[in-house]
């Protein structure tokens, strides 16, 4: 009877957010557009409104797999030279898993971004060894536990910010998710003690009951 009833409960779960997810517009709209995942709407949102991606300019893409916001980046600062009339930029992209290739991206797979030796790295791929962007979509694994996997992501976060001293241009950009919780107004005061603009985001392609957010954090004051 327990083993029944699990069943049940799984597969109930298991069609709602199959039903769910085949009447998302944005998942309709990436298998249209061509993009690796539905997440690729979330940063074309933020972009559009606020133009944190232009031509020439150099970005790293953390917790980067499948490549969604890389194929969106490599777009917007014209890494491919599509457009001659503008600069040429250059997307890097890191991540823990395997990342399929991107024409126009470098890719770091299996990589841990917060290990002293892939800074080392990072560093030799870019052109001028900084950056004029980090973009992170980086999650960590979920317990389930709501209050610890957030604490996982803000720590996620700070490792991202203390980074950004080696690889982040001044009056560059961190564009940043977190899941709310008690531990989300350090990680905003940390980031407005280096930055001049911070500000939080809620991308509409955001499911309305997920609790994550965006931190964006512009005009770096570092050197």
């Amino acid at each position: 009877l327990h083993t029944t009833a699990g069943f049940l409960k799984r597969t109930g779960t298991e069609h709602w957010w199959l039903e769910r997810h085949l009447k998302d517009p944005f998942v309709k709209a990436t298998k249209r557009q061509h993009y690796r995942c539905r997440s690729a709407f979330k940063l074309l949102e933020i972009d559009d409104k606020l133009h944190i991606l232009r031509p020439g300019l150099a970005v790293l893409d953390c917790g980067a797999a499948p490549g969604a916001w890389s194929q969106v980046a490599v777009e917007r600062v014209n890494a491919l030279g599509t457009d001659p009339t503008l600069p040429t930029g250059f997307v890097l992209g890191i991540d823990l898993l395997r990342i399929s290739p991107l024409e126009g991206a470098v890719f770091l797979s299996e990589a841990d971004v917060a290990d002293p030796g892939t800074l080392r790295t990072i560093q030799s791929l870019l052109p001028a060894e900084k950056v004029d962007v980090i973009l992170s979509d980086m999650a960590p694994n979920a317990t389930g536990i709501k209050e610890l996997d957030h604490q996982k992501l803000i720590n996620l976060c700070l490792g991202l910010l203390d980074l950004s001293k080696s690889i982040l241009k001044p009056k560059g950009t961190i564009l940043c998710k977190f899941w709310d919780g008690h531990e989300s107004r350090l990680l905003q005061n940390r980031l407005k003690e280096q930055f001049q603009d911070v500000r939080t985001i809620k991308p509409q392609a955001s499911r309305k009951d997920s609790a994550e957010s965006y931190y964006l954090a512009r005009l770096y004051k570092g050197k």
